[in-house]
């Protein structure tokens, strides 16, 4: 008897013309499958709007905030409205500048890591502005030890992205400044196995601006600014064998600093190696 009922029920739907009338279901309307058409449209529901909380603070930690390249990143930072703190050895500088009274100062010292958790509570980037020249050892600990402390404090705290001003190769002078490229190009591996995703490398060469000594001026931009103007345009010449390095076009700090502000608190900024290049063209680009 059940063989009986289960052929029928087979002869029953063989038809094409009768599979193609089987409806889907949608909020207990039918719909017709095949070439007929719907019998009632379906009705979309309208999204309810849900009210998304505001975005949270960006604080930013930027070491040696009170150099030439630092200094221009903490305005910077500011100007986009973040929470700047900055850490150095001397602490705050003595300008008596607006800016100056925006951050928060932190005095450390970086070859000495445990200085660092204070200034790193909060922190969700850091922009590493830290560097010098001296003897091969010194360059190494300054360019190389300091940094790879503050990145391994930095990842230990839960920091989202780290931005390090490294330096753009020079041919034979990395040579002539053999503990300097070396500490650098340290720090740079640090970073890339601590941050794989939010580890950023700016490699600007001559930095121009004008930079504060004391209480003088020096106006950098008058030889970097119309050096940078030609050799941007030259760059299949920074490709010739020894001499080539030395043809890297100047980049001024004001782009440094944009660009690294933006590496910090952009989350889909690339991480890896920005050459002077990239950063002249980063810099062009408006934020969103």
């Amino acid at each position: 008897m059940m063989r009986a009922i289960a052929s029928r029920f087979l002869h029953s739907y063989s038809s094409p013309s009768k599979l193609s009338a089987v409806a889907a279901s949608r909020n207990g309307r039918l719909l017709s499958t095949g070439p007929t058409k719907v019998e009632e449209p379906v009705q979309v529901d309208e999204a309810e709007t849900v009210e998304a909380p505001p975005p949270p603070t960006e604080k930013l930690l930027v070491l040696g905030g009170n150099g030439f390249v630092g200094s221009h990143v903490c305005r910077e930072a500011l100007k986009r409205g973040l929470t700047v703190s900055s850490l150095s050895r001397s602490g705050r500088p003595s300008v008596n500048e607006a800016w100056a009274h925006e951050v928060f100062w932190h005095q450390g010292d970086l070859l000495l890591p445990e200085s660092l958790k204070d200034a790193l509570n909060g922190v969700t980037s850091v922009i590493s502005c830290v560097g010098g020249f001296g003897s091969n050892s010194h360059m190494y600990k300054i360019n190389g030890t300091a940094n790879i402390n503050a990145i391994r404090a930095a990842a230990e705290q839960g920091v989202k992205r780290y931005v390090y001003i490294s330096a753009a190769d020079f041919g034979f002078v990395n040579y002539l400044l053999q503990g300097y490229y070396e500490g650098k190009r340290a720090a740079e591996t640090e970073l890339m196995i601590r941050f794989p995703y939010g580890g950023v490398i700016l490699r600007p060469g001559f930095i121009h601006g004008t930079r504060q000594v004391g209480s003088m001026k020096i106006p950098l931009g008058a030889i970097g600014s119309p050096l940078e103007m030609v050799l941007k345009h030259a760059k299949p010449l920074s490709q010739i064998p020894l001499v080539g390095p030395l043809l890297t076009p100047p980049v001024s700090v004001n782009s440094v600093a944009r660009v690294a502000v933006r590496a910090a608190t952009d989350p889909v900024f690339p991480p890896g190696i920005v050459d002077v290049y990239g950063i002249l063209r980063h810099s062009q680009q408006k934020s969103v």
